[in-house]
């Protein structure tokens, strides 16, 4: 059965976003780069590309959420709030392009690197909006520092580890 509603899927899904909510605490014991590294990031983009955009999408609007419930981190206004949006876009772009672009590693790259700037840019106009709501206001300027330049490390860790683990994942035919 290979459709978006497999229990493959599901059971795949679950278990990337089980990692998601414990990669955190492997991180943030990083001092000073721990949420440089974007951990949240990579099991919703694995998501994404190995189970597809549906649960892509479920998994990122729920990890950030989920996680600010259960463990109070990342707070829940503005940032978890705005890193669902973020987050369920990474999902949904990187499913969509990975099922649709031909299954070569030029373009899974092409898939996560397009995924990351529409996840970025969706993340920004969600937290201008979010931010309106609270006495903080989000600038250009946070934008950019927080959306890339201080995310750098996490970018080139999702660059290195993302394709090897989602070529294996499609070699073995996984989720099925």
């Amino acid at each position: 059965m290979h459709t978006a509603f497999s229990a493959k899927k599901l059971t795949a899904s679950a278990m990337l976003l089980a990692i998601g909510l414990l990669l955190p605490f492997l991180t943030g014991q990083i001092q000073g780069i721990g949420n440089m590294l974007c951990p949240l990031h990579l099991p919703v983009f694995l998501t994404g590309m190995i189970c597809g955009p549906f649960w892509g999408t479920a998994v990122g609007v729920i990890l950030p959420l989920l996680r600010s419930f259960l463990f109070g981190m990342p707070p829940l206004m503005p940032t978890a709030a705005a890193m669902a949006f973020e987050l369920a876009a990474y999902g949904l772009v990187s499913g969509i392009l990975r099922a649709k672009l031909p299954k070569t590693l030029p373009m899974l790259f092409v898939s996560l690197i397009g995924a990351m700037v529409l996840g970025r840019a969706v993340w920004g106009i969600a937290s201008l909006v979010l931010y309106g709501f609270t006495a903080r206001v989000f600038t250009w300027q946070l934008f950019v520092t927080n959306g890339f330049v201080q995310a750098i490390p996490g970018i080139l860790l999702q660059l290195i580890l993302i394709p090897p683990i989602v070529r294996a994942a499609e070699k073995a035919h996984l989720p099925g």
